[in-house]
């Protein structure tokens, strides 16, 4: 056996899943978090046992690791058992220097932690995670997968922003795109579920959780995604208000007296179903709409409003479209959602079948018609097995570091 262990690091957690590589399954996951905080908590979950939580004091992120490597002592599986060959990161944010996953040495963390003007929430808490991992785990290799690498094959056109180009390229001022784990997940499993060639195919892929984008992807390469420089722009999501007329935040700051850290906080956390409805949670405003609740269902009708229009748009840039895959947390799991998105696009040849679309599964499954001229399907996404897929990938040549 041969295991990936996978960290996704958060200023204060880090959540890890270890693969069993052979198989491709998961042997163990957890969380630590409340880093920093008076009383920290971690819980660990080996495959087949009850989930272990405690409660302790987790100064820092090395801490962290020593709590990590003790649940995993005590509770199994034992790291030394499962043959630990590698660890993989996850990484938001690559800028236009990391074209794809790639082995961390010392430089490659400092042009992590040197992009953090462009993710300064996410960047320096993977710096954080990637230190204390790499002291924790001296003898493996460590490896990066960026967010935006799947999107580096977007042409000019499409990840160039009009402004100034010298103070575009003097601050890096482009579209990035972000969730590229999952949307390269995801396009692949459903080319396999369906079993047709992924290079023939033109997918659209939404990945609709509290985090939302949706991605363009002919053959198997993005070629176009709805989040930009940062993972604001795009789809109304949970908290985030998506596309917004730049100028409505010179007319707050005008009009309102609001500053740059206000409105940044507004667009990024209070905006989106959360500003709409006072409620971030689609369940909960599913079951208001559902229950007769107008401002939840005019809520509902700008965010399919919203996944409509890049629909429409990605057809075009596509030139067509094969498939749609709904994936993520809402996406995977929510029929009102997915007939709401594509209500209205019988004309373009997507027709959902109702009694494929209701029910509730985890498992992959077309949910169109027979007769729809696109194939639309639900994916359940796994961003830690991709990630586990491309280190291992790396550590073993098949992938070109940067």
């Amino acid at each position: 056996m041969s295991a990936v262990l996978v960290i996704n690091s958060g200023s204060s957690s880090f959540k890890y899943q270890l693969i069993d590589m052979d198989t491709e399954t998961e042997l163990a996951t957890g969380l630590v978090e409340r880093i920093g905080e008076a009383t920290g908590h971690a819980r660990h979950a080996a495959a087949g046992s009850a989930r272990v939580e405690q409660t302790l004091p987790i100064p820092d992120h090395t801490a962290g690791f020593a709590v990590m490597l003790a649940a995993f002592a005590v509770n199994g599986p034992r790291l030394t058992d499962a043959n630990l060959v590698a660890v993989g990161h996850r990484v938001v944010q690559g800028g236009s220097i990391f074209q794809g996953p790639t082995v961390i040495d010392d430089e490659v963390l400092a042009q992590i932690s040197d992009l953090s003007d462009l993710a300064p929430l996410h960047n320096p808490a993977h710096v954080q995670g990637i230190i204390a991992a790499r002291e924790s785990f001296p003898e493996v290799p460590h490896v990066a997968v960026f967010d935006t690498s799947f999107h580096q094959t977007l042409a000019p056109a499409a990840y160039t922003y009009a402004i100034n180009t010298a103070l575009a390229a003097e601050h890096s001022i482009r579209r990035y795109g972000f969730h590229g784990s999952s949307h390269k997940f995801v396009s692949e499993a459903a080319a396999a579920f369906l079993d047709r060639p992924l290079a023939e195919l033109k997918t659209i892929v939404l990945h609709l959780g509290n985090g939302a984008s949706v991605c363009a992807v002919d053959g198997g390469r993005s070629i176009d995604t709805s989040m930009g420089l940062t993972p604001l722009q795009g789809l109304v999501m949970g908290t985030r208000s998506g596309d917004i007329d730049p100028a409505v935040l010179f007319h707050l700051h005008r009009k309102a007296g609001m500053s740059i850290d206000e409105l940044d906080t507004l667009l990024n956390k209070q905006s989106g179903m959360l500003g709409l409805t006072g409620n971030g949670d689609m369940r909960d405003v599913e079951d208001a709409a559902v229950a007769g609740d107008e401002v939840a269902q005019a809520a509902l009708d700008v965010y399919y409003h919203r996944i409509r229009g890049y629909v429409g748009n990605y057809i075009a840039q596509l030139g067509g479209l094969d498939v749609i895959v709904f994936t993520a947390g809402v996406g995977e799991n929510s029929g009102i959602v997915r007939a709401g998105a594509l209500a209205g696009l019988e004309f373009l040849g997507i027709e959902l079948d109702p009694a494929r679309n209701d029910p509730f599964a985890r498992e992959a499954r077309v949910i169109s018609t027979d007769a729809s001229k696109v194939t639309v399907v639900v994916i359940p996404t796994n961003e830690e097995l991709e990630i586990a897929r491309q280190t291992l990938a790396t550590i073993n040549g098949s992938v070109s570091p940067t």
